[in-house]
């Protein structure tokens, strides 16, 4: 089947719109945010209003265009939110990941395939990092390579440093049990390692999310992440988890990691205050349970 549609102007999609049942009280208005905002990304927002089984997409009822975009403007703030948290999550990390293995292992550990569990994934993650390696603009790598010509990679604490979360986790999730691999897990008080590997992926998987200004508060998180059975720190009852594909459980697994690594951070604030701007949302999309607030983690 051949993609025929043509593209529209805003005065069209906005007629288009209102076909399908949204109401626009200031045209001018719905004018401006549209040539700011796509058509089609906006699609993302107008999806859980309408009927996506009917090719003509019509709203259940009369939506108005507001609300659409509070929606919009929520999933935006929280993609901030997440972003500025993530930034931290991510330098802790790679800290911890280059110090463990460094220090025991030497600056040329990432190369040695011995301390890896899969020699075909350690080949693909080691070209992955050289190709980050040579695009980075970062001073410290050029003048590695404008003064060294052995090794030929520098060494982890400059090569780890410009690899992506995505790299990183990879590489993490591939090494061997080790003592090194289980005092990083246990740095950040998460027990075994398998813990710590499902929450990078499940991490990198989210600010990828936010990195590409894609939808986030309602949509499904589909690199779902493992819980500790026995956390040191304090954390939710089980029963808060129950929907652990949704954003909630996420948010939880960073107040946790922001908790360790940023005593009295004022992430669980931020949070609160986050909903407070928006108290008609409906917080059961974002996997909220009543009572959330007041669990020992969000305290």
């Amino acid at each position: 089947m051949q993609y025929a549609k043509s593209p529209l102007l805003i005065s069209q999609q906005i007629e288009t719109l209102e076909r399908r049942g949204m109401i626009f009280s200031d045209r001018q208005l719905a004018e401006h945010y549209l040539s700011h905002i796509s058509y089609y990304r906006l699609r993302a927002y107008t999806f859980p209003y309408q009927n996506n089984s009917d090719p003509n997409h019509p709203f259940w009822r009369a939506t108005p265009f507001e609300r659409v975009l509070n929606d919009y403007i929520l999933d935006r703030k929280l993609r901030v939110l997440v972003f500025d948290a993530m930034e931290k999550i991510e330098i802790a990390l790679r800290t911890q990941i280059i110090y463990q293995y460094s220090i025991k292992k030497g600056g040329q550990w990432y190369e040695d395939v011995s301390l890896f569990r899969v020699a075909r994934l350690f080949q693909s993650d080691l070209s992955r990092l050289d190709k980050e390696i040579n695009r980075s603009q970062e001073e410290f790598i050029r003048h590695y390579k404008s003064k060294y010509t052995s090794p030929i990679r520098p060494p982890a604490w400059m090569a780890l440093e410009v690899c992506t979360i995505g790299t990183l986790s990879k590489m993490y999730d591939n090494l061997a049990l080790s003592d090194e691999k289980k005092a990083i897990a246990q740095h950040f008080d998460l027990g075994h390692p398998f813990v710590l590997e499902s929450w990078m992926k499940t991490f990198s998987h989210i600010r990828n999310i936010c990195a590409h200004h894609s939808r986030l508060w309602n949509r499904p998180i589909t690199i779902i992440p493992v819980f500790p059975k026995r956390p040191s720190r304090p954390w939710v009852s089980p029963t808060m988890l129950a929907e652990s594909h949704k954003i909630f459980a996420s948010l939880c697994c960073i107040r946790y990691f922001l908790n360790q690594i940023s005593p009295g951070n004022n992430f669980s604030t931020k949070v609160k205050d986050w909903l407070g701007l928006f108290r008609d949302v409906n917080i059961k999309a974002m996997g909220f349970v009543e009572g959330w607030e007041d669990e020992p983690l969000w305290l």
